[in-house]
């Protein structure tokens, strides 16, 4: 039975690159070297990375002080490396709490200066998006998260900064859709699990006119400019990670942003309009203008059926239905490679099982 894959990350990848990477598994082009033991610092590698690069900037129309670096370590090393080259010894950063992974971030940059969080969900256990949050112009940055995979919110509207860059966590939904007003970012990270391509690399795109001003004296491994001068190959790179990317890259602009962007909501609206009127479940994100295109948050209405539901999921290969343990329930992660059709199919498992157990 064909697997139905709804995991958050590491998640569904499109079926198309596989036989590629399978195949520079063993024998990268013929080189008679398997791609993992090839040399990082090689013609043929390079190749690969910038051919990544050229990818992502006319993907998302990059102008040319923009750089584009593929590092190691997660988004989570990112939470701290953002304020280590951002924000200055003596400057004030502002943070939006929308969930788990805005605050990590908080916690992190808070061992490197002053953090104002303007805003929080918080309180209603990060089910919306604050809105009503002013900037502060003696901000160096704003820190936003635009999609939460955990809680199943995504931000669908930038605020008005009046000139202040943001910085933007995109782990969860960069790819899903065309950027716009790409002028207003400073920066743009993240990690390659989910629509980028497999785990192992993170992808980083920085305005380089606001580097080097933090007053700081950071260590090259730690310093965006460093990575910069040395094209992403400071240290050893993921490069397998790295040439999924690539594949994944390239299919992404076979198909384009916007036919993608179309059909994720296309995805979105299938299932939260059958979480509306389905009496056995219910989506955890009341207010519409909050939910995510990529991951859809919804509980049972009765608690005695989530065995049987994830019992019935499992008999229909269904995996990776089960919410993050920090927020229980269930959740469907609709990211690019996951097929119109697939969604199309577990909406009418959902009926079925109203209908069985209604």
């Amino acid at each position: 039975m064909d697997k139905i894959n709804f995991n958050a990350g590491p998640s569904v990848l499109p079926s198309e690159i596989f036989p590629e990477m399978a195949e520079a598994l063993v024998n990268y082009k013929d080189t008679g070297l398997s791609l993992l033991e090839i040399s990082h610092r090689s013609s043929t590698f390079m190749d690969i990375i910038e051919e990544a690069q050229q990818l992502v900037r006319s993907l998302l129309r990059l102008p040319d002080h923009f750089e584009i670096l593929f590092l190691t370590g997660g988004s989570t090393t990112q939470f701290a490396l953002v304020p280590y080259n951002l924000l200055p010894v003596d400057g004030v950063a502002g943070y939006l709490d929308t969930g788990t992974w805005s605050t990590k971030a908080i916690n992190s940059a808070k061992k490197f200066g002053e953090v104002d969080v303007c805003g929080s969900s918080e309180s209603d256990q990060y089910r919306f998006i604050p809105k009503d949050y002013k900037v502060d112009p003696e901000w160096s940055y704003l820190y936003l998260t635009s999609n939460n995979t955990i809680y199943g919110t995504q931000l669908h509207q930038l605020p008005e900064t009046n000139g202040i860059p943001l910085v933007v966590d995109m782990c969860s939904d960069i790819f899903s859709k065309p950027i716009k007003d790409i002028d207003r970012y400073g920066l743009i990270h993240a990690s390659a699990q989910k629509n980028l391509g497999p785990s192992g690399t993170t992808l980083v795109l920085v305005n380089k006119n606001l580097l080097g001003k933090t007053g700081r004296d950071i260590p090259a491994v730690f310093d965006y400019l460093a990575h910069i001068k040395k094209k992403s190959v400071l240290n050893t790179p993921a490069v397998y990670a790295i040439y999924g990317c690539l594949l994944t890259l390239r299919w992404i602009k076979k198909r384009g942003l916007n036919r993608i962007a179309k059909e994720n909501e296309k995805k979105a609206s299938l299932l939260y309009t059958e979480l509306d009127n389905n009496p056995l479940f219910v989506p955890k994100v009341r207010n519409a203008e909050d939910r995510s295109t990529m991951n859809a948050t919804f509980d049972l209405t009765k608690a005695g059926h989530e065995k049987t539901f994830d019992v019935f999921c499992e008999n229909h290969g269904i995996v990776g239905i089960k919410g993050h343990r920090s927020v229980g329930g269930f959740r469907a992660s609709m990211y690019n490679a996951m097929p119109v059709e697939t969604i199309e199919g577990f909406v009418k498992l959902m009926q079925d099982f109203a209908w069985r157990f209604g």
